[in-house]
């Protein structure tokens, strides 16, 4: 019963730190191999690289960090 309290108790805290966890900012990325650049919070892929950021939205129009 201990086991379960604590383990509970973990897993409630770590929901809760998820609660104050902040947007993610989105770069405009571009691949050495191919045309166009596109708008991501993560890197789509080895080789790919930053040219332009961060963007507050996901089409990378609105500059800057995002706000809660």
């Amino acid at each position: 019963m201990k086991i379960a309290r604590t383990v509970l108790l973990i897993c409630t805290a770590w929901c809760c730190s998820l609660v104050w966890a902040d947007p993610a900012a989105w770069y405009l990325w571009r691949s050495p191999h191919a045309e166009g650049a596109i708008c991501s919070q993560i890197s789509p892929g080895e080789g790919w690289v930053v040219i332009k950021g961060p963007y507050q939205d996901g089409v990378c129009k609105k500059t800057g960090i995002p706000q809660r």
